[in-house]
């Protein structure tokens, strides 16, 4: 079996998961979750150098990732339990009274991996550059890395941040966007159109990787190219174009579940789609 093959395995397990803790709590973000399984899985499994066996807050001497986009915590949570952050039936306790798996992402609760409180979406960006700078100023050369969505990109905060991190030369730092086209209210095309990303970005002065989000091969060669260009004067971006709901056909490119939970039956009809590749939790 290849490596992406077995990342794919891997991501088919994650989105099994994805879809059982939304159903179970009935509350929750599938949508988004399952078009950005591709890129996380590539990124935990393959790219990121980490020890979640020895989790520490200050990540010294390793790479960093910040969810910004944090409503796609079902993704995150397994992906993390699924590299050993922490128990797998952890899991099972996804917005519970008590949880340490909240809706969206906290440090109160001292959950291995999780190293920003997210869901006020625009903040994530802003985040990831100081963690960046921190890692030039301690000489520290490993890579700092971001998920937003694209929705996202309407807060003014994010447009910022990019400003700063190209004007620092921030060079360590690889952004992502998911860029689904489909937010909380409809498509992004009619809530507020957001243009040309890609010239947007470059004319701030960013690398900017278009690329199929929901293409393992490509996430894992373009992550490897943003590694092999890091500390080259200019912050990298990965525009990643993914499908709301991928991996489960009555999900795909809608935004009616960006966050909604499925029945029993939806539940069966997803899980049916999905290859058990992994022990379910």
């Amino acid at each position: 079996m290849s490596e992406t093959e077995s990342l794919q395995r891997i991501a088919s397990q994650v989105r099994r998961d994805i879809v059982r803790m939304v159903h179970a709590c009935q509350s929750g973000h599938p949508g988004g979750s399952l078009g950005c399984t591709d890129y996380l899985t590539a990124l935990y499994f393959h790219e990121m150098k980490i020890n979640p066996e020895i989790f520490k807050m200050d990540g010294v001497g390793e790479d960093l990732f910040f969810l910004s986009n944090g409503h796609i915590s079902p993704v995150f949570y397994s992906i993390l339990a699924r590299r050993g952050y922490f128990e797998t039936a952890e899991l099972g306790t996804f917005r519970k009274l008590h949880s340490r798996l909240q809706g969206h992402p906290t440090t109160h609760e001292g959950l291995p991996g999780v190293r920003m409180s997210s869901g006020s979406l625009g903040q994530g960006m802003s985040v990831a550059i100081g963690a960046a700078q921190a890692k030039k100023l301690n000489n520290d050369s490993s890579l700092v890395f971001v998920l937003m969505g694209d929705g996202e990109q309407q807060e003014g905060q994010v447009w910022e941040a990019a400003i700063y991190a190209a004007g620092k030369n921030v060079d360590n730092l690889v952004a992502a966007i998911d860029f689904n086209g489909q937010q909380i209210d409809g498509p992004i095309s009619k809530v507020m159109p957001l243009g040309d990303l890609k010239a947007k970005y470059e004319a701030f002065g960013w690398i900017v990787y278009p690329l199929n989000g929901n293409n393992m091969q490509e996430v894992i060669d373009t992550l490897s190219h943003a590694r092999k260009n890091a500390f080259q004067g200019k912050p990298q971006l990965l525009l990643l174009k993914t499908e709301m709901g991928q991996g489960v056909d009555f999900m795909v490119g809608t935004h009616k579940w960006h966050g909604a939970a499925p029945n029993d039956e939806q539940l069966r009809l997803a899980l049916a789609q999905l290859e058990e590749t992994l022990v379910d939790y």
